[in-house]
């Protein structure tokens, strides 16, 4: 996972600058060094390969991906933070989650949105498909869709796995030397 981290912050991002003209990779046979184009009304977005590659990785990193703003212990915004939680009410195994900060790379928040071709963070990835944002998820959730997708990833963990709070409380207790 650290890999995949590290290629984000090495990522060169490209831009247009303002009132630049654009032509078509298809015409006269001229060819495009710019390997992805994503034209949204007005506004042109590219993405190099290593960052697409990156970001493929990462969804694929794990069953269940989560690109968030902030860290699941400290989300840096509400439907972040919805979405954490609506994964711990369905039991998601923490063996089988990871989470991507996007507020630590500008390429990795710009970049996850063209790759998903989706607006908002966070983004939800099962088995490396995306899901959708908070929105989806809460629906899917409430739907008991949520948790049948999670299932068949085999993203849940066994009732056994799963401490209660006062096991949790005995397990520091003992650790702690009390």
């Amino acid at each position: 996972m650290s890999s995949v981290r590290g290629l984000f912050a090495a990522t060169k991002w490209r831009s247009l600058a303002a009132g630049a003209t654009l032509r078509s990779p298809f015409l006269n046979g001229a060819a495009t060094s710019l390997p992805f184009l994503v034209m949204r009304g007005q506004q042109a977005r590219f993405m190099s390969e290593q960052t697409r590659e990156a970001i493929d990785s990462a969804a694929k990193s794990s069953p269940v991906v989560l690109f968030m703003k902030g860290t699941p212990e400290q989300p840096q915004c509400g439907f972040s933070r919805a979405t954490i939680q609506i994964l711990g009410l369905e039991g998601v195994d923490p063996e089988k989650f990871a989470a991507y900060n996007v507020l630590e790379s500008p390429q990795l928040r710009e970049g996850i949105k063209e790759y998903s071709d989706w607006p908002t963070i966070p983004q939800l990835y099962v088995k490396g498909e995306f899901v959708g944002g908070c929105d989806i998820v809460m629906a899917m959730h409430q739907s008991g869709e949520l948790s049948e997708l999670l299932h068949k990833a085999d993203a849940v963990a066994e009732e056994e796995d799963i401490e209660s709070p006062e096991e949790a409380k005995k397990t520091d207790d003992k650790t702690s030397g009390q």
